[in-house]
């Protein structure tokens, strides 16, 4: 019998089979990858993503940054909100608006792609409230009631980068008269001016206060966290010959300047942030004749100074454009009349037929920054809301906890462009 040994080598050996091919790309047969792809090509994919993606592909390596550098809007994005949520209720008298707010300045996000963003690296932010929004800072003064003709101490948060810095009040021999001046000084208000760069805490805080009946502008500029304070002379040309009491010491940014509202008054202050000089806005004479609320602003399609009125009359609500031309108001255009008031009264849950009581109740406090079109609804005990212009679409506005959006209302808009896509200076 043949032994096992020999019946495994009279076995036919198998053939060894091929190895397995990897599918090949169109690329690899073509030895090309993305980075092949000229610069218009990738200029228009570039072109079709959201904001987060393509800040996400410009991290990708230099050149498709160099090239997403060239795709992103021109706009900052809004973010959301920030404001002081407060109980409903009646509020504090005017000027007493620290006893008015309760709780520490909070962010709603625009949308669930929004970051939820957070007061929470300054501890100390609970005992500020806010004063302005702008270029990605915030401006904060203290809750805590100072003498009419003290500067306060400003707190400047970037809640984008979680950093902050305390700027210290002016030292007394940066006016070198001051002494003729301080017993008499009112200080009213303050602003965010510039901001230099999106990556360093670089900016200008300008506030002003009246000496001797005339507006004196301070700067404090603020380098990486070294404050220096510069005065500017008085402004002769302008007189305040009212109780400078009545100034509103928060500002608004509009169409490149900064306006302080002066409380029943036909005009108001104008700051031109280039030469720093102040002047007053007169507000269209037909506004003026009666008692009328108007509130500056941006259109919200180009960004055109405006005033959103309520008609004294009509109680309709009203657009003002600024426009210099032959018969215009003081330099104002009436654009459109919109929905009357009436539909706003009605649309608030509790309120009385009782007009007088509506016309004091409701009001337009603001328009939305943000520039959606919207305009913020203030109450007198019946909560918050939002007011769409062309929609007339009005919807409350109040936290989860049950609190109502405080007043103001802040749009925060992303420092802009991000520091990695900003130039070097």
């Amino acid at each position: 019998a043949p032994s096992l040994q020999s019946q495994t080598m009279a076995r036919p050996s198998l053939p060894t089979p091929p190895p397995v091919k990897e599918p090949q790309t169109v690329a690899a047969k073509s030895g090309t990858t993305v980075d092949a792809l000229p610069v218009d090509s990738l200029r228009n994919i570039l072109r079709r993503l959201s904001l987060a993606d393509l800040l996400r592909a410009a991290l990708a390596c230099h050149r498709w940054r160099r090239v997403a550098a060239r795709c992103i809007p021109r706009t900052a994005p809004l973010l959301g909100y920030f404001f002081h949520p407060t109980a409903t209720g009646l509020p504090a008298p005017l000027h007493s608006q620290s006893k008015e707010i309760d709780t520490p300045a909070v962010f709603a996000p625009l949308d669930a792609s929004s970051p939820n963003l957070s007061l929470d690296f300054a501890p100390g932010a609970s005992r500020y409230v806010l004063h302005d929004c702008h270029q990605g800072l915030l401006l904060l003064e203290p809750f805590a009631s100072l003498p009419k003709g003290t500067i306060p101490r400003f707190l400047v948060l970037d809640p984008a980068t979680r950093r902050r810095v305390l700027l210290p009040p002016p030292p007394r021999d940066t006016v070198p008269d001051d002494h003729r001046w301080r017993r008499s000084r009112y200080y009213v208000g303050s602003a965010l001016l510039s901001r230099a760069h999106p990556s360093k805490l670089c900016f200008e805080v300008v506030c002003f206060a009246i000496d001797g009946g005339r507006p004196r502008v301070w700067v404090a500029s603020v380098d990486d966290g070294r404050c220096s304070w510069r005065a500017h002379p008085r402004t002769m040309e302008l007189e305040v010959d009212f109780d400078p009491w009545l100034f509103e010491g928060r500002c608004v940014h509009a169409a490149g300047k900064i306006y302080w509202h002066i409380c029943n008054s036909y005009r108001m202050l104008v700051l031109d942030p280039a030469t720093l000089h102040l002047s007053y806005l007169l507000a269209p004479a037909v506004l003026s004749d009666h008692f009328c609320t108007y509130r500056v602003g941006e259109t919200p399609e180009d960004g055109r100074l405006c005033l959103l009125a309520v008609g004294s009359r009509s109680r309709q609500l009203q657009l003002w454009v600024r426009a210099e031309a032959r018969g215009s108001d003081n330099g104002w255009f009436l654009e459109r009349e919109m929905l009357n008031m009436r539909v706003v009264w009605d649309a608030v849950p509790g309120l009385p037929n009782d007009l007088a009581h509506r016309i004091f109740s409701v009001w337009p406090s603001d328009m939305d920054a943000g520039r959606t079109g919207k305009v913020f609804i203030r109450t007198i005990g019946y909560g918050r809301y939002s007011l769409h212009l062309d929609t007339a679409k009005i919807e409350p506005l109040h936290t989860k906890h049950g609190k109502e959006y405080g007043h103001p209302i802040y749009a925060y808009f992303l420092a802009w462009p991000p520091a990695f896509l900003a130039p070097e200076y």
